[in-house]
Parts: C-alpha cells; structure tokens; sequence
C-alpha cells in the first residue's frame, strides 16, 4: 500500500513538472538561428532586418590605465541584400553626443569619421578599414547572417541574465588582433517569435534580436553597446549614410602617402 501511495505521488509530481513545463526548450541553436536568421539573404522578406535604428549606450574599458569610458548616442543601419548566396552590404551612422560630439558614416563602399573637436574628417576605403581600432562598429555590423561561419559559439556563463534573455559567447575561429571573445545578449522573446514560426505569426511583429554586445581584444580591453528604443524596417532614407564635408574641416585619407590635400 505504502509502495503504490510513492508511485502515484511520484507520478502526480512527474506529471505537475511537465505541465508546468514550456511547450519548448531553447537550444544553442535555437538562439543562434534566432541571431542569424533575420540578416541572412535567403530570409523571407517577413521575417529580415532591412534596416534599424537604436539609440546606444557604450561603455568601454582600458585595462592598461584601469579607466572607463562612456558614451551614448543615435545608430541608424541598413542592410543592401544583393541576391541569396551574397552577403548583404552594410550602411550605418553612428552619432556620438557624449562626451563628445563625433559621426561615423559609411555608405558601403567609404567610411567617414568626423571629430568636429579636431576639424577634421577622416576618409577610408572600406575594403581597407584598419581593423586595429578595438571601437570599430564594423566589429559587429559585418557577417551577422554568419556569425556561426566565423566563430566558435557556446553559451556564455551564465547562460541568462537577470531579465531571461540568452547569452552567447563567440571565439574567432581565426587569430584575431582585434577580438578575443565576443559576448552577445540575444532577445528572449525574439526567440520566442522564432520559435514560433510557422505556427502563427510572430507576437508583436519582427524584433531586433540583439539587446547587447560585448567586445574583449587579446589586450584584456572591452567595449560594451546597448541598445534601446529599436526602430525595425522604417525605411531609412538613403542620404543617411551620405556624408557632406563641412566647409574649413581638414579631410584626412590614411590611405594616401600625403595623408590628406
């Protein structure tokens, strides 16, 4: 009697756990699909990121002066799919507020970043970007749809933060002067959209997968973004990401001999 009363409580408590349990379980694939997906050409056009906008926090660390630097300010990126097997040419304007005023521009093909503090605006070859500058917003930008091509991607530890949004960490599977591990704070209920799909359409529409991302560089310094109000699929207008030399500003070409006119 005592032995049947233990297996019906036991299968009462097996039965309340998987009741109480999600229809789903989310899988490291399941988050990096959810990262991907939305920037890989091959995507219906209902679920793709043509373009956003995001206000941003930056917060970055120099570990040889144990010094923090913070910044804030506006982003507004465009992605250009060319076909399905091509990967789509990125467009972007980063404008700094605090603590002082700068922009970073490209239209995918130059990059423009202006100091106004300096009078100066500096010119570059996309293709020929120094990818030395730990800052660089093309760390990111570049390769979302295939993040899983060029980095070794694990659950960071934890796997959660304190809202229940995933964590991802990322290793270049090639040496990199640049980046030694990326960390990425992927949506939560994005990947509940996702999951869902095909089931019924995506609660609230479309979501901007990423709520953070983390920089670290073999020198142990690290740059964190986040981002807040996210505007998906408005229609960015092109003249955006077009940039206007003002009049009197020194332009500067590092790729030139002479460094500028």
């Amino acid at each position: 009697m005592m032995l049947r009363s233990l297996f019906s409580a036991l299968s009462l408590v097996l039965f309340l756990a998987s009741a109480a349990a999600p229809v789903w379980a989310v899988e490291l694939n399941d988050v990096i699909r959810t990262l991907e997906t939305p920037f890989q050409p091959g995507t219906d056009k209902e679920f793709r990121i043509a373009d956003y906008s995001a206000d941003f926090f930056q917060e970055s660390k120099i570990a040889s002066l144990d010094r923090l630097q913070r910044a804030n300010g506006r982003v507004e990126v465009a992605f250009s799919y060319q076909g399905e097997k091509t990967v789509p040419e990125v467009k972007f304007h980063w404008q700094y507020e605090q603590p002082t005023t700068q922009e970073i521009v490209s239209d995918g093909k130059s990059l423009w970043v202006y100091l106004p503090d300096n009078n100066q605006v500096i010119l570059s070859d996309i293709a020929m970007v120094n990818q030395s500058r730990q800052n660089d917003p093309m760390t990111f930008l570049t390769g979302l749809g295939n993040l899983s091509r060029d980095f070794h991607i694990d659950w960071a530890a934890p796997q959660n933060d304190s809202e229940g949004n995933y964590v991802l960490e990322l290793k270049p599977l090639r040496d990199s002067s640049l980046i030694s591990r990326l960390v990425i704070v992927v949506d939560r209920s994005s990947i509940e959209a996702f999951l869902q799909r095909g089931v019924k359409s995506p609660p609230g529409g479309l979501r901007f997968p990423i709520k953070s991302t983390t920089v670290f560089d073999p020198n142990g310094n690290s740059t964190i973004i986040e981002f807040s109000n996210l505007r998906i699929n408005i229609g960015i207008p092109e003249n955006t990401f077009q940039f206007i030399l003002p009049e009197g500003v020194q332009l500067v070409r590092p790729d030139d001999k002479q460094m500028g006119f």
